[in-house]
């Protein structure tokens, strides 16, 4: 049965079915930069007090051993979600010795990118195999791809949800099959409007000159009075090609549609070798160069604006999780730093990203052929170089397949003038006028692009330095979460697991009986 927006703003609406939409999880991984007051990249290893990087659950580095990732746990309620991030970065800002936190997604200054040391997590075989894999990232994309920050944020609707909408389908496959089913048609939603998120979050339209060095491009870049770089309309560098993506990854034909095609195309993936990277070489003098020549070495390295997850257990690719187990719940990773908040990211971004992808919920279920994958992903790109050009048309295609082109303001505005709906929807559900709040502060950003956050970076680094700003808000930021008392977690918490992480990778270590070759030979044939 086909439901319409309407059809399901109906029936969420009636009374008995409104507390299903109150279970919704979230969870927030933030990534930042450690540096030093005066603005250079920290060269300090990860602090022992913060914990192991391979098995601390909340603090971790992700490629550059100064790039820290904070991680909060499965949290139903936004405030929670972000005191529990104030907090994990409180203690951060306890135990790193005076540094600070980069407030932007695009690095510092770097006066030697290869001098950049990557992540490091112990002697394990899974240890060395994540530094490894860091190595070949390195020789892949350049040093400075190790440098740059983003945020990822956990979405799941609870099981009373997907329960009433299989029930408003008339669907009589297995739960967990039909809940597999919703999220990828969110998925699929979410690639055909996804240019929105950049458009109103993008806070990277200028670089510093560094980040450049030894690297060509073709972007007209203009310079600020102090020397930075910048596009006029760009929103989010970080997403264009300057950031993490590639030009291998095109010719995979990754499908969205359901579960099984987009499993099995993943495995094959990472199976698929490619003849530039065979000229890097895998171990190269006795030294591992990559993990392999493939145009993924892992799953982990196929660059998505969003991705289906399942926790993973011990010793299991995240592929063969979702396969056996099926969807638990969706990664949005098209989000920037925010530099005008010290998370990272606003809870009021909390809000709007819980009415956005509910409204990716209820916008019908349109498959997608390569052609509209290939329609929404020109669109992402597009708006990311200029998404502030009032002269921008973008390619909206029906369920029919038929392009129409249209301006950000006026796509801009149809869409949320339906997620006007969900908001008011899901207010009523939480006794609430956040969501309308939020949709309203947002949608102010179509009508007015200098609103945006990469408009107003833009006029900030025309008036002083990138890196003055930066640091400014940085040392506030340091400031301010000394100064807050802890709020859902305690300092002993930390301490605590700062303890038992290190013990559970010494246990790791020790466990290990196959030398690393014979390791990754086995990990890889499994």
């Amino acid at each position: 049965m086909t439901l319409s927006l309407n059809d399901y703003i109906g029936a969420f609406s009636q009374h008995d079915n409104l507390s299903a939409l109150t279970g919704i999880g979230r969870g927030i991984e933030r990534e930042a930069l450690r540096v030093l007051p005066e603005g250079k990249l920290s060269t300090h290893g990860h602090y022992h007090q913060l914990g192991s990087a391979l098995t601390h659950e909340q603090i971790t580095t992700d490629y550059a051993e100064s790039l820290l990732e904070f991680i909060t746990p499965v949290s139903h309620s936004p405030e929670q979600t972000i005191a529990q991030l104030q907090d994990i970065q409180k203690f951060t800002f306890e135990n790193i010795e005076g540094e600070w936190l980069w407030p932007m997604s695009m690095p510092c200054f770097v006066s030697d990118a290869d001098a950049i040391e990557l992540a490091q997590y112990g002697s394990s075989n899974i240890g060395t195999m994540k530094t490894v894999y860091r190595q070949g990232l390195k020789n892949r994309y350049g040093s400075m791809m190790q440098v740059i920050a983003g945020i990822h944020f956990n979405f799941s609707f609870s099981r009373d949800f997907w329960t009433l909408q299989q029930s408003l389908h008339e669907n009589t496959q297995p739960l967990d099959e039909f809940i597999s089913e919703g999220y990828f048609s969110i998925l699929r939603n979410y690639k055909r409007f996804c240019w929105l998120i950049p458009y109103l979050y993008g806070s990277s339209p200028v670089i510093c000159r560094s980040f450049l060095q030894g690297r060509e491009t073709s972007l007209p870049f203009k310079q600020t009075p102090f020397g930075a770089l910048y596009l006029e309309h760009a929103t989010s560098l970080r997403m264009s090609d300057l950031g993490y993506t590639s030009s291998e990854q095109s010719s995979l034909k990754i499908c969205y549609n359901n579960l099984a095609d987009y499993v099995e195309a993943v495995q094959q993936a990472i199976k698929l070798k490619s003849n530039d990277f065979a000229e890097i070489g895998v171990k190269v003098d006795g030294k591992y160069q990559q993990l392999n020549d493939n145009v993924l070495q892992i799953e982990n390295e196929l660059y998505a604006p969003i991705r289906p997850k399942r926790v993973a257990k011990s010793g299991e690719k995240p592929s063969q999780a979702l396969g056996k187990r099926g969807v638990e719940y969706i990664e949005v990773r098209a989000l920037d730093v925010n530099p005008f908040v010290e998370t990272g990211i606003s809870i009021e971004q909390v809000y709007f990203l819980d009415v956005f992808l509910t409204f990716c919920a209820f916008a019908g279920d349109h498959e997608l052929d390569c052609e509209s994958q290939r329609v929404n992903e020109k669109n992402m790109h597009e708006v990311v170089l200029r998404g502030r050009d009032p002269a921008l048309l973008l390619a909206d295609i029906n369920t029919d397949g038929v392009a129409t082109e249209k301006s950000v303001k006026q796509w801009g505005n149809e869409l949320f003038e339906q997620m006007q709906q969900v908001a008011t929807l899901l207010d009523k559900a939480y006794h609430s006028t956040k969501y309308t709040e939020a949709v309203t502060r947002e949608w102010a950003k179509i009508t007015d692009s200098n609103l945006t956050p990469s408009a107003q970076i833009l006029a900030i680094v025309q008036e002083q330095k990138l890196t003055d700003y930066s640091l400014a808000q940085a040392k506030k930021y340091q400031e301010q979460a000394i100064q807050r008392d802890y709020q859902f977690y305690s300092q002993e918490h930390f301490i605590e697991s700062a303890k038992q992480s290190h013990i559970e990778r010494q246990a790791i270590e020790n466990e290990d009986t196959l030398n690393f070759d014979d390791f990754l030979e086995h990990y890889f044939n499994k």
